[in-house]
């Protein structure tokens, strides 16, 4: 019996208040929008292997756990509630944070009475036993069409391609791609990598990324025509092989290439990128938050021309490769204060930058990742109890622009130096607060808001009933614009 919703023992499953001794950031409430279903293989919607990653190019993955022998032969002992970790990623802190509240982990991931399930790699079984309203599972089955490459790329275009058809109100506004979202073109269809391969030309980078790897596997610059000629006669030898075996066209591995930003602010000299989390705390109805994450930065400084991915990639797992890393680990991250005034001193007064312009630039941030979540809100799978933590990358150019990168399934929850210490156990805490007490307010037709739980997180979104009930078909696309986020630079 998986969440007992009477006397005592309801009791464990509510979320506590938590006291902070910072001020609680203001809940945003956003609008409502439904977007055209974007064009996507199947290869996106499927249920895939879900890698933990520091950012999608560059994840901190793990291998799925084996649980200790002793452990797998641990019944528990009492009613539950109980909860299931597969893997790695996360494992400690959601255990401590469901044993806190009197809950008792099982290590069989055969039984069903669970109450919650947190896995890093997704199974179909685990789905098709789902038992909505009753239990809590992490990762929404088809997150791929949001969070593999291709899939965010199909959603973007056909909301762009949506909106093109519909006046932009006053009170409505929607970024264009070019705005936020670096040039891309797809390996995998034919009339994309001819258009690509025509655009090509000498003096340009391009970043070519598998659609669904992470870690910064698989990837490359191609940065001369040497490489761009290597990569069209690799990609047409592939093609005619396969024409020759009389067999369906297919890539083995979809891939995008993206233009390059070879012009980033840089901190110290180095490049770095913004991680940033979007909690999908429930589906049905939809409830988002934004979350603060930090800075990663690469362990030497940048050179454009220089052919060392860790100077190119700044995740952990690449930065690891790099001889320096042991030396300068804590370095690698850096928390969003220690960031904020480092531009604070470096850009303010003879930069031109306002006073505290990092936090300001999160408002853009958020207005991003609410879009992307808009442009693929009517592919995701929607049941009562699906939830998800996505982690979003961001990096800003010389001219103080934000662009998206990309955005991650099952991110790294690893907490291997300072910085994340600091950051990310909060983050998991306050994520399973919220995914709770929206849970049990659903349960029990209680209003969502106002949240006792939400802290530091931004509430983005908050579907009502009546968009619910909406047909889909009918459903106009709007977007209440998160404040209009005057950045100073680059907009």
């Amino acid at each position: 019996m998986p969440f007992p919703f009477a006397g005592q023992a309801e009791m464990a499953f509510v979320p506590t208040r938590r006291k902070e001794d910072t001020p609680s950031m203001t809940q945003q409430g956003a609008g409502s929008s439904s977007a055209a279903r974007a064009t996507c293989t199947s290869s996106e919607v499927e249920l895939d292997r879900a890698k933990p990653s520091e950012n999608g190019t560059d994840g901190e993955a793990r291998p799925q756990e084996k649980q200790p022998e002793e452990e797998t032969q641990k019944a528990p002992v009492g009613p539950g509630p109980y909860f299931y970790i597969g893997g790695s990623n996360g494992a400690e802190l959601v255990s401590i944070y469901c044993q806190s509240r009197g809950w008792q982990r099982i290590y069989d991931d055969r039984r069903e009475d669970y109450a919650l399930k947190w896995c890093e790699t997704k199974s179909r079984k685990t789905y098709c036993r789902f038992k909505e309203g009753e239990q809590l599972l992490y990762q929404i089955p088809n997150n791929g069409v949001l969070t593999s490459k291709i899939g965010l790329l199909c959603c973007l275009r056909e909301q762009e391609r949506t909106t093109k058809k519909i006046s932009r109100s006053s009170n409505a506004k929607l970024l264009k791609m070019e705005e936020f979202f670096p040039e891309s073109f797809r390996l995998d269809l034919k009339d994309e990598r001819n258009a690509f391969f025509g655009l090509c030309k000498e003096e340009q980078i391009w970043i070519c990324k598998p659609s669904c790897s992470n870690q910064g596997r698989g990837i490359f610059l191609l940065k001369n025509a040497t490489a761009v000629h290597t990569l069209q006669a690799k990609l047409l030898s592939a093609e005619e092989h396969l024409l020759s075996k009389k067999m369906p066209y297919k890539f083995p591995q979809a891939r995008i290439v993206q233009r390059y930003i070879h012009q980033p602010l840089l901190l110290e000299g180095k490049k770095f990128d913004v991680r940033s989390f979007l909690l999908i705390a429930c589906t049905a109805p939809y409830v988002l938050f934004f979350a603060q994450g930090y800075v990663r930065l690469t362990c030497v400084n940048y050179d454009a021309a220089s052919d060392d991915l860790t100077v190119h990639l700044t995740n952990q797992y690449m930065q690891k490769k790099n001889s320096l890393y042991s030396q300068l680990k804590d370095e690698t991250v850096w928390r969003m204060e220690h960031f904020n005034s480092y531009v604070n001193e470096k850009f303010g007064k003879n930069g031109g930058l306002p006073k505290d312009w990092v936090f300001t630039v999160f408002t853009r941030m958020q207005q991003i990742m609410l879009q992307c979540f808009l442009a693929a809100k009517h592919k995701l799978d929607r049941k009562l109890g699906y939830f998800d933590l996505i982690g979003c990358d961001f990096l800003i150019d010389e001219n103080f622009k934000v662009w998206l990168l990309e955005m991650n399934a099952n991110p790294a929850l690893h907490t291997g130096c300072r910085a994340l210490s600091d950051t990310i156990p909060a983050v998991v805490h306050e994520s399973l607060d919220l995914v709770l007490e929206v849970f049990h307010k659903c349960l029990k037709g209680r209003r969502v808001l106002p949240l006792e739980t939400l802290c530091r997180f931004v509430l983005l979104y908050h579907e009502d009933a009546a968009e619910m009930r909406r047909p889909l078909r009918t459903a106009p696309y709007m977007v209440v614009v998160l404040e209009d986020a005057v950045l100073g630079y680059g907009n």
